[in-house]
C-alpha cells in the first residue's frame, strides 16, 4: 500500500492504531525521503489530530529535507494547507523564521510565488516575514 495513503488515512491519530500506524509509517518513509513527495508530506498535517505530539515528528521530518526543497513546497500548498491545518501553518511558519538562512530563502521564494501566483496569503506571509527580518533582533 502507499506509504503517504497510511499516513493521510491515520493522520487523525484518534486510537493507538491509527497512531503505532501514522510512527511506523513515518519510519519507513525517512528511511528513504524523497524531494518528490514534500507536498503530500505537508498536506497530512491535520489540525483536528489528536496527538499534536505525534504529529510533530512529522514536522520535524519535513525540516530533515533540504531548505531550497522543503521552502518551495510549503509555500506551493499553503493555500491547502491553511484549510485543514492553519495552526501547522503558523507552527511551520514561525519555525522557518526563526533560522536565519531559512527566513531568507522564505522571504525569496515567497516573493517569487507571490509574482508568479498572486494569492493574499502569500502577502500576508511576506509581511510577516519582512516585519521580522527588518527587527532590530536580526
Amino acid at each position: 500500500m502507499n506509504l503517504l495513503k497510511i499516513l493521510q488515512e491515520n493522520r487523525l491519530l484518534k486510537t493507538p492504531q491509527e497512531i503505532n500506524l501514522f510512527e511506523e509509517t513515518l519510519e519507513k518513509i525517512a528511511k528513504y525521503p524523497k524531494d518528490d513527495n514534500l507536498k503530500e508530506l505537508h498536506l497530512i498535517l491535520d489540525d483536528n489530530c489528536e496527538h499534536p505530539d505525534v504529529m510533530f515528528s512529522l514536522v520535524h521530518f519535513l525540516e530533515d529535507f533540504d531548505l531550497q526543497k522543503q521552502i518551495p513546497a510549503f509555500i506551493e500548498v499553503i493555500p491547502q494547507l491553511m484549510i485543514a491545518a492553519p495552526e501547522w501553518t503558523k507552527i511551520i511558519h514561525y519555525r522557518i523564521m526563526n533560522d536565519e538562512s531559512a527566513c531568507k530563502l522564505y522571504h525569496n521564494t515567497l516573493e517569487l510565488a507571490n509574482q508568479k501566483t498572486p494569492h493574499f496569503l502569500y502577502q500576508l506571509l511576506l509581511e510577516s516575514v519582512k516585519n521580522h527580518l527588518n527587527s532590530p533582533s536580526y
